[in-house]
């Protein structure tokens, strides 16, 4: 399922949510203010408000933006300066089969029926609605 702003979700699974309380505004609440926990049940619907990839690494870019110049031009490109852009792909290749390996990570935003917010989770929690 592909998500976008504005698609109706559910719940696919229970959740759990512990840890330490933020003002909406912002700005941390007083140390001693701690949420404990809340469970949300699956099949809880929400309205997707923010959808985000993951963004590419900085050597991910690199080696996508080598690769296509090697690629278009590295036959007409002189032996030596060939050779070096050979070697700039080959050492930024580990980062790229990482980056592939993992897949693409998408996060949403889903305000609640019941009001509550969840902003970035993983999409792989919702089903359409």
């Amino acid at each position: 399922m592909t998500l976008t702003t504005g698609r109706r979700v559910r719940l696919v699974t229970d959740l759990v949510l512990t840890g330490s309380v933020t003002l909406a505004e912002g700005s941390p609440a007083e140390k001693e203010a701690v949420a404990g926990s809340l469970a949300l049940a699956a099949g809880v619907e929400g309205l997707v408000e923010r959808v985000s990839e993951r963004e590419q690494p900085q050597e991910v870019r690199e080696y996508v933006r080598l690769k296509s110049l090697l690629d278009d031009y590295g036959p007409q490109m002189p032996p030596a300066s060939r050779e070096r852009l050979k070697q700039e792909v080959a050492s930024l290749e580990t980062e790229w089969r990482a980056f592939q390996e993992q897949g693409p990570r998408v996060t949403v935003r889903v305000r609640l029926d019941n009001g509550f917010v969840l902003d970035d989770v993983p999409g792989g929690l919702f089903t359409s609605g």
